[in-house]
């Protein structure tokens, strides 16, 4: 005899038996790439968490009351998967390319990156998955009451306990597993292998219950399927409905078949779960094989039970009671395990995906407008993002139990329903998404948000009909006592099932409205860029734009932000592989559109998109072109990109030229952007000499009482200024020019030491006004390099007379060595001065960069290291700083040695 004791005791161990796999299951995976947990079975099983209580205890209960209506729950999802190529193929894809966590972040995303679309999402989505959560937490309630009331005694230590208790109870159960595996990673992104794998098992289990205990009922005591059908129709029970394909199974087929792509827990386990794209073919077959099994029992048990159990009997329950009241005690342990399994995968995965859009949606926007984001260790937002998922999980199955607690339909299915109906007002906004590429945020927005409400006045309020009487006059009545506005009689529509009138109403309303909404509104450049990614992702290569231009961010700011994110593993590795793929160092990376954009994807895993573009937006600052311009520009880009793929299927000639518009743009853009923050840094650099000639020029101008000694001063100074003012244009305009290739150049043997030595006399007569001492190493004497004389001597001025401005210690030296080393030239220019910071270290070489420290701020516009360093590198060489003999700065020229003629 079983006995509520045990059961329970069962069920703790079997949550203990998830908790090994999933932990083992994630050692595992991290451990082994290739694991067999990536595989497309352990996918196609996962995806079962479709299957949850309702399919196991209700579906059988919806068979004993609605015939076969219960096929359209299997029927819907089999649609779609069998399908898979043209909706969620493209779904994975983008998820994929987006890198989208949530099905909040997908809508948010494809409108715009919109954060409030994003919220209002997910706030439907929490409200309408409460439903599902009680009606799990309802399932496993009455199935131990259910083992509790077999037998005398079988009660044990429930004595005394109500409902209410025992799935509290359960509810926080389910809350620390699910926080104990579900939110150890802040990477939304990243797939919970260990979790997938626990589901898996849950798949094979509640299938293998429900199947035997279908053999069971179905051969051990009805005699097999004719017996059964001959049993139910002798005891007047009807099979058929008159018309089971009426307007009830269309809208029921509908919602499933929304429900497999819209619920938050279906959409993280098919679309963010997905490790390999491939696996939708294996999905394809498979999961409809394993919803085929799981329903083929499904009436004979129904029938079955209706004969022979008593009158009043709990159809919901039949999957238990049947081999209770058989005393097959161990199928009933069974067939409790599965129903468990259905059960908690669901609460588990949608706990998941629910906490996820929460912290990326509502918690992430509130922790970006504090001012101090990212203070601290860098492991503040991570810790923040983590707590508020795990307060999530609690939030969302508390929310549950009080759904329980308050509502009174005693059925399974209907609940489900209600989550269903709730969630399927996504669908057209979907649907819009990835195939109109005109529909718009204001029409996804309003559409979504007008079916909500039909929704919720039609299905979810009515279902709180016996929690007050207040409630339920407002339901019978209408607001106010307008009769049209019941939620069975909207807009005067009466006569129809409740379910297809809030189906019909909701989705009608909601796809009205999105469609007059887009028509009657103007996307933005951002939503037009982001409708072609998703209608066209299949017909052009990602566009890595992503609505930014680098402006006045720097690759150290952008650092500081992926580290508060990512954390300073990620966010290293991510900085480091960026400055490789370009031959540079790290902390020489200069951030294009194209690394902000792979940035952004990144941060969009972990806090989704649209927090992830508003955190990017704070740091990346565009010049004088405004960014909605530069989206205009990009987005114009793209047209005519598309517009010559369409022209490439009838004329070759077309294609070239299309190809050739498309560099020329592309080209036009880098230059247009390099020009914005050529002015946005260069502009206070000319303020400063421009201010000082306008104010002694107006002194002068002005009729005053100057003697000839202070006109000649404020002359001087004029003329000073124009020439620092002069020189600073020069260094424009030759830096811009090494850096474009405008500027012809040609390198030809020449003596390095000589242009070295010439240096040394050019600066003489500062070494002599700043008292510094030249002290010669190691000498290389003649050694032929391949460059340019004159350059290659202004490059060893700019180092010796920087190490001679910025040098003030007592007894000043600058120390001058060259030599010889595998084949390349190699000079250090070191002195004994302050040195350079470490955290300026990064920066030496940056355009306008002047060291401030020890000399203080000598002059000079600080692109003398900038210029020496393009200079070098067009003789195929590298100039850096590095640790020197002496305790100040020590830049190394490098150049390869083409001839070395003989010492003397």
């Amino acid at each position: 005899m079983l006995s509520a004791d045990f059961v329970i005791a069962t069920a703790v161990a079997y949550v203990g038996l998830l908790f090994v796999l999933a932990y083992f299951g994630d050692r595992h995976t991290r451990a082994n790439r290739s694991s067999f947990l990536r595989s497309p079975a352990v996918y196609t099983l996962s995806i079962s968490v479709y299957c949850t209580s309702w399919t196991f205890y209700g579906a059988v209960g919806n068979a004993a009351r609605g015939g076969l209506e219960f096929l359209t729950i299997y029927l819907g999802p089999t649609i779609v998967f069998v399908g898979w190529w043209f909706v969620l193929r493209k779904l994975v894809r983008i998820g994929r390319l987006q890198a989208i966590t949530s099905i909040a972040d997908l809508l948010s995303s494809r409108y715009g990156k919109s954060s409030r679309l994003a919220v209002l999402v997910t706030l439907i989505a929490v409200i309408g998955i409460t439903p599902y959560i009680a009606l799990q937490l309802k399932a496993i309630t009455a199935s131990i009451q259910a083992v509790a009331a077999s037998a005398e005694g079988a009660r044990g230590s429930l004595a005394g306990v109500d409902d209410g208790a025992l799935a509290f109870g359960i509810a926080a159960g389910m809350a620390l597993f699910t926080i104990l595996f579900g939110t150890r990673n802040v990477d939304a992104k990243e797939q919970h292998h260990g979790v997938v794998a626990a589901i898996a098992f849950e798949a094979v289990v509640k299938l293998a219950a429900l199947v035997a205990v279908g053999i069971f009922v179905t051969f051990g005591l009805g005699g097999g399927f004719e017996a059964v059908f001959r049993g139910a129709e002798a005891a007047g029970i009807a099979i058929y409905e008159d018309d089971p394909f009426g307007p009830r199974w269309v809208a029921m087929t509908v919602l499933s078949a929304a429900a497999i792509i819209c619920l938050p827990r279906q959409f993280q386990i098919t679309v963010v779960e997905n490790s390999n794209e491939d696996h939708l073919r294996t999905a394809g077959w498979a999961f409809p094989a394993y919803l085929l099994l799981m329903c083929v029992f499904t009436l004979p048990i129904a029938l079955y039970g209706m004969t022979v159990m008593p009158p009043g009997s709990n159809p919901d329950m039949f999957v238990l009671t049947l081999p209770l009241s058989a005393g097959q005690s161990g199928l009933a342990l069974l067939a409790f395990i599965g129903g468990f399994s259905s059960a908690t995968s669901m609460i588990i995965v949608a706990s998941i995906a629910l906490s996820i859009m929460v912290s990326n949606h509502i918690i992430m926007p509130i922790i970006l407008r504090s001012s101090n984001v990212g203070q601290g260790d860098g492991q503040g937002v991570r810790r923040l993002l983590l707590l508020s998922r795990r307060i999530s999980i609690g939030v969302i199955l508390t929310l549950g139990f009080l759904y329980f607690s308050l509502t009174g339909d005693d059925a399974l299915a209907p609940i489900g329903l209600i989550s269903f109906a709730g969630v399927a007002q996504f669908l057209p906004a979907i649907l819009a998404g990835l195939y109109w590429r005109e529909a718009s945020l204001r029409g996804a927005a309003s559409g979504i948000f007008v079916g909500f409400v039909v929704w919720a006045w039609t299905m979810f309020m009515p279902s709180f009909e016996t929690v007050s009487p207040w409630v339920y006059a407002v339901m019978q009545q209408g607001p106010w006592g307008i009769g049209f506005l019941r939620p069975e009689n909207m807009l005067g529509l009466n006569g129809l099932d409740p379910l297809v009138h809030s189906v019909f109403w909701s989705l009608l309303l909601n796809t009205v409205v999105l469609v007059l909404g887009s028509l009657l509104s103007n996307q933005s450049a951002l939503e037009r860029i982001q409708a072609a990614a998703f209608v066209d992702v299949f017909r052009r290569r990602p566009f890595e734009h992503r609505g930014f231009v680098p402006g006045s961010a720097t690759a150290n700011d952008l650092y500081f932000v992926a580290e508060r994110v990512l954390g300073e593993s990620r966010a290293a590795s991510l900085f480091e592989a960026a400055a490789e793929e370009r031959g540079v160092e790290p902390a020489l990376l200069e951030p294009t559109p194209e690394f902000i954009g792979r940035l952004e994807r990144e941060l969009a895993g972990s806090i989704g998109s649209a927090s992830a573009h508003v955190m990017l937006s704070k740091v990346v600052a565009g010049g004088d072109v405004s960014l909605e311009e530069m989206m205009q520009m990009a987005d114009e880009t793209q047209q005519v990109i598309e517009y010559s793929q369409e022209l490439e299927k009838t004329s070759a000639e077309l294609r070239l030229t299309a190809r050739k518009l498309e560099d020329a743009n592309a080209q036009l853009r880098e230059l247009d952007s390099q020009k914005d923050e050529f002015l946005s840094q260069v502009s206070h650099e000319v303020r400063t000499p421009m201010t000082s000639i306008r104010s002694f020029s107006e002194i002068l101008m002005e009729p005053s009482d100057l003697n000839d000694s202070q006109r000649q001063r404020f002359i001087t100074t004029i003329h000073q200024e124009s020439l620092r003012l002069t020189k600073l244009l020069d260094e424009i305009l030759d830096l811009s020019a090494l850096e474009r290739g405008e500027r012809s150049w040609r390198n030809v043997p020449v003596d390095a030491e000589d242009a070295l030595d010439r240096a040394v006399a050019v600066c003489d007569a500062l070494l002599r006004q700043k008292g510094m001492r030249v002290e010669f190493g190691e000498r290389a004497h003649v050694t032929m390099v391949e460059g340019d004389s004159d350059r290659l001597c202004q490059v060893f001025i700019n180092l010796i007379s920087n190490a001679v401005k910025y040098n003030d210690a007592d007894d000043p030296v600058v120390q001058i060595n060259s030599t010889v080393r595998s084949g390349q030239f190699v000079v250090d220019v070191a002195d004994n001065g302050p040195g350079i910071s470490k955290s300026d270290r990064k920066l030496i070489f940056e355009k306008f960069w002047r060291g401030v420290e020890g000399g203080g701020d000598q002059g000079g516009a600080g692109l003398g290291l900038a210029i020496s360093r393009q200079i070098i590198a067009r003789m195929n060489g590298s100039l850096e700083l590095v640790q020197g003999s002496l305790p100040g700065a020590c830049f190394r020229v490098r150049l390869p040695v083409v001839k070395q003629a003989s010492q003397s």
